[in-house]
């Protein structure tokens, strides 16, 4: 079997050089005066090369601005992807795989964006963040959270984990992590414990803007878009619960790459920004060809990698 399947990755690594490959595509403007819009009459493509890191890590910015990217990327390659396609999104990464699976337009998939970063902040009562552990057991992680009173939030690789929670307890975590043997422990740039509890009012929220914005789900028959919590397909509007819950739940990133091995693909291509979900598709799947599009200098190298047969 042949077909590609596209990783949208989550919020992080936005940064200056982020939009470079697309920024001055034609096809992709639409997506970027879409976005800029979103950014209140900012263009986004100024704001990663002006803005500093505060305002490029904010919530609300940092989700658009990935989401940007994912739609830009795909408005520019579509054409030149192996079908099917295997779509996952990576924490909001899964909101653009939503954009890039056609089930929304730029418009909508931008303000759903906002509207999630919204709904986070809002529940996020003092200060919070994830913590990325690397070289513990699920064994060690989740007693590492049960005493610190933190939450595992996204699930790497057998020993790859982000956990979630307040200032406090993640340095409690990050301390506890390094007692057991880590290999090392990394705070993020995000401002809120994603996919844990602590973020369950959020969920309410952005549920009723899901439903509001996106009365329908329809999917092309090539297209098969996953869900982050568990990996499997989205096959109806219950996907769109399925969406809200992953704010305050755990995201199996390892369930979606073991889908897209299962799928049969024969490429791997990361939208960006970074390359943290090509680099864990590599580790989990090394037979898999996989890239990011941050790993080319040039759209006419990437488009001439996705053409070849390896």
């Amino acid at each position: 079997m042949s077909g590609t399947a596209i990783l949208c990755s989550g919020q992080g690594l936005q940064g200056r050089g982020m939009f470079d490959l697309v920024a001055r595509e034609p096809k992709a403007e639409p997506v970027f005066k879409a976005a800029g819009i979103a950014l209140e009459g900012h263009d986004p493509r100024d704001l990663v090369k002006t803005g500093s890191d505060g305002d490029l890590h904010g919530n609300k910015v940092a989700q658009i601005l990935c989401c940007t990217q994912a739609l830009a990327v795909w408005s520019v390659l579509d054409e030149v992807l192996a079908r099917p396609l295997v779509v996952a999104g990576y924490s909001v990464g899964e909101v653009a795989a939503w954009g890039v699976a056609g089930v929304v337009d730029a418009a909508t998939l931008f303000a759903l964006a906002a509207a999630r970063a919204d709904a986070m902040d809002a529940a996020t009562k003092q200060p919070a963040g994830l913590l990325s552990i690397r070289g513990l057991s699920r064994h060690d992680v989740d007693a590492i959270c049960e005493a610190t009173h933190t939450h595992i939030a996204i699930i790497d690789g057998p020993e790859t984990f982000l956990i979630g929670g307040t200032d406090g307890s993640l340095k409690a975590a990050a301390k506890d992590a390094d007692a057991h043997g880590a290999q090392h422990t990394t705070r993020l740039a995000v401002t809120v414990p994603s996919h844990t509890p602590l973020l369950q009012a959020a969920t309410g929220a952005f549920r009723k803007v899901l439903h509001e914005r996106v009365p329908h789900v329809k999917i092309a028959g090539d297209i098969r878009l996953l869900i982050g919590i568990d990996g499997n397909a989205v096959f109806s509007d219950a996907g769109l619960d399925k969406l809200a819950e992953q704010i305050a739940r755990t995201v199996n990133w390892v369930a979606c790459m073991d889908s897209c091995q299962e799928s049969g693909v024969t490429k791997a291509i990361e939208f960006g920004p970074g390359a943290a979900l090509a680099h864990f598709m590599r580790e989990h799947v090394p037979d898999l060809a996989t890239h990011s599009v941050s790993e080319f200098h040039s759209l006419d190298g990437l488009k001439q990698w996705l053409s070849s047969e390896r």
